[in-house]
């Protein structure tokens, strides 16, 4: 009798043993396969079971999930102004979200850990679960401006703006741009239909140009070169002689680097002030052959350069290129070469001298709070680097207002208040028209915008710095004033 229950216990622990065994291949090893399965409807409907938390900025709902009359989806999202803040918000599609959507899904849908307190007390009083609510840092008057300024270039680009002393983005647009309500819907089919035509257009709307592409930033680089010549000697300032040729010829090779048109910058030797007024090409190579590869290098990584960034979403990397020769270092510190920037980092640099030589974190998520509006989580503004002293800033400010006042940048004037800019020609390998840049903040004295906006192939027909003067300053000013003019 004993032998016969043994075997039956033996039996029974093998059974139980065998089952956990399944169990946990089931959850833990082929989970993932199972949860992708086209078989799978579970996941899919739940997916929608919850009402996701809102998106605002400045008070104003660009995401929201609303209750449908179908049995099987519950709630979908809408995009109120849907194209205007498609990069910021980006979409919830049937298996994958973006953007905001994507990076604070945990919060929206209401499963962070951060919620489990709300969710215990939601189901201790039979209330159903719902989402937080996300308030980004984006000021409705800025992100409409360089909206409707940007789109009627009738070019593809972008414009990004911060605020210096706190790193908060202002505004994130990217053009063109696309509409995640339809990317956003329960029927499978439509939705990744849609998407593959999105993908496949050669003007990438799907892109966030801001944060997701690079470009060779031209002319607006050469602040970060002024930069480093005066943080190389204190002693320097605006007013410090610089050797400026017509034609500065390059080593080791048979070729001179001209200034735009092969023009002369006054008569041979110029002050720092108005070679960066005029964007003298010249000056700024030599100065950054004299500097060396590692003193521009350190210069451009004090302004967050090669750090990794997310906003929350992850940004590319920004790079001033490997180290080549003396040529290839001229050319890289008048933003040429292999020097390749994000809007973003041009903006940053723009912001840390506004900001006294301070660069902030930029940041898009401002507050967090559950459905019932008791606050979970709120930024706290944080100083990525140093990138400058206080007295270089200074000086970089003087330069940079000059430019706007009597160089290349007076379409960017505001009346009434002080510009501080500089206007960039970025070539392409392409053959297309140069980019057109422009990197900004205002007011000078009490910076409260700091900006970069770039106009793709934008510079066709115009001269010189011109190109960044005339395309995408006016563009800047259009974003100042809405921010400004209260």
């Amino acid at each position: 009798m004993n032998g016969t229950l043994k075997r039956v216990a033996v039996a029974c622990l093998a059974m139980i043993a065998l089952l956990m065994l399944n169990v946990n291949w089931l959850q833990a090893v082929r989970a993932e396969n199972l949860r992708s399965d086209a078989r799978n409807t579970r996941n899919f409907y739940e997916r929608y079971a919850i009402e996701r938390g809102r998106i605002t900025a400045g008070g104003k709902v660009i995401a929201q999930s609303v209750e449908t009359d179908s049995k099987r989806f519950r709630f979908i999202r809408q995009y109120p102004d849907a194209k205007l803040y498609a990069h910021v918000t980006g979409f919830f599609s049937p298996e994958s979200a973006d953007a905001v959507e994507a990076s604070e899904n945990k919060l929206l849908d209401g499963s962070s850990a951060d919620l489990l307190l709300r969710r215990s007390i939601d189901l201790f009083t039979g209330e159903p679960t719902k989402g937080a609510n996300v308030e980004v840092t984006i000021n409705p008057k800025a992100q409409k401006a360089a909206y409707d300024a940007l789109r009627a270039s009738g070019k593809r680009g972008a414009v990004v703006a911060l605020e210096p002393k706190t790193g908060a983005i202002l505004a994130m647009v990217s053009l063109p741009t696309y509409d995640p309500t339809e990317l956003s819907g329960t029927d499978k089919s439509k939705v990744f239909t849609r998407y593959e035509e999105l993908a496949k257009d050669k003007s990438q709307p799907l892109l966030n140009r801001t944060i997701a592409q690079t470009y060779p930033p031209g002319s607006t680089f050469k602040v970060v070169t002024a930069a480093a010549y005066l943080e190389d000697d204190s002693s320097r300032g605006p007013d410090t002689q610089v050797d400026a040729p017509q034609n500065l010829p390059l080593p080791n090779t048979n070729i001179s680097l001209p200034n735009y048109g092969g023009a002369a910058c006054g008569s041979g030797q110029v002050t720092l002030q108005y070679a960066l007024e005029k964007s003298c090409n010249t000056p700024f190579g030599k100065i950054g052959m004299e500097l060396g590869y590692d003193k521009m290098k350190e210069q451009t990584e004090k302004f967050g350069m090669g750090t990794q960034l997310g906003v929350p979403m992850s940004v590319a990397g920004s790079d001033f290129g490997k180290e080549e020769d003396k040529a290839a270092l001229a050319m890289a510190s008048i933003g040429q070469r292999s020097n390749r920037m994000t809007p973003l980092q041009m903006a940053m640099i723009a912001s840390g001298i506004a900001n006294g030589g301070s660069v902030m974190k930029p940041y898009l998520v401002s507050k967090i709070t559950d459905a019932k509006g008791d606050a979970i989580d709120e930024a706290d503004p944080e100083e990525l680097s140093e990138a400058i002293s206080s007295e270089t800033a200074d000086k970089l400010r003087t330069m940079m207002v000059s430019v706007v006042q009597n160089g290349t940048a007076n379409l960017a004037q505001v009346p009434g208040v002080q510009v501080a800019g500089k206007t960039g020609t970025a070539e392409t390998a392409d053959g297309q028209p140069p980019h057109a840049w422009f990197i900004s903040f205002a007011p000078a004295n009490d910076p409260k915008i700091a900006l970069a906006v770039i106009v793709e192939s934008g510079a066709a027909n115009v001269g010189a710095e011109a190109t960044g003067g005339h395309t995408a300053a006016p563009i800047a000013k259009a974003v100042l004033e809405a921010v400004l003019n209260k």
